[in-house]
């Protein structure tokens, strides 16, 4: 029969699971300050250092908690930036960010609750339950970060327009582009690479037994045209979003030069909806139309959500489409410049499903899927494309075509 433990035993248990909590709190309180410190918007800015500073009260109790416990004054053991620094927030950019950090906030309201009912802790009740609607709170508030509808935190410190005008004037030459968009275009170009070889190299084995004169001709080819493709895509893609962006730059130029009140009037309205009272927003509006190309960026990036720095270059995506298409598109090719037959189909098919594994894993940089599970979907469905394919070739070559 299990015993309950009583004594020493359970208070080393609580005080375990209290400085986890304390240590999660304040990994929560550097995540939200460094991804504050990062981000260009000012009043989202805000709302991260309003959630950070709720992550450091939480830590404050848990502190006093376990003094109270006789427990030793837990010391931080995390990054200084918190889960800001990792490379799956940086390569995602501050939307996978928030989304990540909205699931580490349903994650603890879930803990919380369990450890509220397992410690069995009378002086941590109220903390817990405290904490708990805090930490729903947050949920609630990250959401609307993502979603873009979101204003200044209740409680929160009265914004100072001139420091918020500061603040912005300090980040508008830092909005590039994120950091996610170049690697989430290198991760799906080696993906179409890599899932339209694969086939092809599939169906034209079970077609010809593996010969690799018939398999590098399709295979080759195949690689070029995916390549060229995907290149002259990402260019045209590009190009076409540039063009786009200036002509409405062209046409907000027109419309503050015909009628600026009107289009101070809108911006101001914009930092409204964000939560800037009326006053402010008018006394900071004020200070931005003193400069017509400073009212101009900033009525732009409002309405249109970005920036011309943050736009992608043709160029730039043009090779990285190409040459990550071509770079997933040889891995299925490779086994064939030096074996023939079965065990060049086998080889191909292995070095394609490790790859296709890899690539999914790779995807969990900018989504916020487990890496294993992402990379077994995509090795799942790898095989069945090789499958499908090679018994299609198969089918195909036995009819003579």
């Amino acid at each position: 029969m299990p015993t309950t433990m009583t004594g020493p035993a359970k208070t080393r248990k609580i005080l375990d699971a209290l400085e986890g909590n304390w240590q999660a709190e304040m990994e929560g309180y550097h995540t939200y300050l460094a991804l504050a410190d990062r981000d260009t918007d000012p009043v989202r800015a805000q709302v991260l250092r309003h959630l950070a500073q709720a992550e450091l009260e939480h830590a404050a109790l848990w502190a006093e908690r376990i003094k109270e416990l006789g427990g030793e004054e837990p010391a931080y053991s995390g990054e200084p930036g918190g889960g800001a620094g990792s490379l799956a927030n940086r390569a995602g950019g501050m939307g996978m960010a928030l989304r990540r950090l909205e699931i580490e906030e349903s994650r603890h309201i879930a803990a919380y609750g369990e450890q509220l009912k397992s410690l069995g802790d009378e002086g941590s009740i109220a903390i817990f339950e405290h904490v708990i609607e805090d930490e729903k709170e947050h949920y609630r508030e990250l959401g609307s970060l993502i979603r873009g509808h979101y204003s200044a935190p209740t409680g929160a410190a009265k914004i100072d327009p001139k420091a918020v005008l500061a603040e912005m004037l300090a980040k508008r030459n830092q909005g590039r582009k994120q950091p996610g968009s170049w690697i989430g275009d290198a991760i799906y170009g080696v993906n179409d690479g890599l899932g339209a070889i694969f086939g092809i190299v599939s169906g034209v084995s079970g077609a010809t037994a593996g010969d690799p004169k018939y398999v590098l001709l399709a295979g080759l080819s195949g690689m070029i045209a995916s390549a060229l493709s995907m290149g002259s895509g990402a260019y045209l893609a590009a190009k076409s979003e540039r063009e786009i962006y200036l002509a409405e730059v062209a046409r907000e130029r027109e419309a503050i030069a015909t009628n600026g009140p009107e289009a101070r009037e809108l911006l101001s309205l914009y930092y409204q909806v964000k939560g800037l009272p009326e006053e402010d927003a008018i006394h900071m509006v004020n200070h931005i139309a003193s400069d017509p190309e400073q009212l101009l960026r900033a009525l732009t990036s409002e309405r249109l959500g970005a920036s011309e720095e943050a736009l992608a270059n043709p160029m730039v995506s043009a090779t990285s489409g190409a040459l990550s298409t071509a770079v997933g598109a040889m891995i299925p090719i490779v086994p064939f410049f030096f074996m023939r037959g079965v065990p060049a189909v086998i080889a191909a098919a292995a070095v394609s499903l490790a790859a296709h594994f890899a690539v999914g894993a790779a995807k969990s940089l900018i989504t916020v899927r487990s890496w294993w599970g992402s990379g077994l979907e995509m090795t799942v469905v790898g095989a069945l494309e090789g499958a499908v394919t090679y018994g299609i070739g198969i089918l195909l070559g036995k009819g003579g075509m």
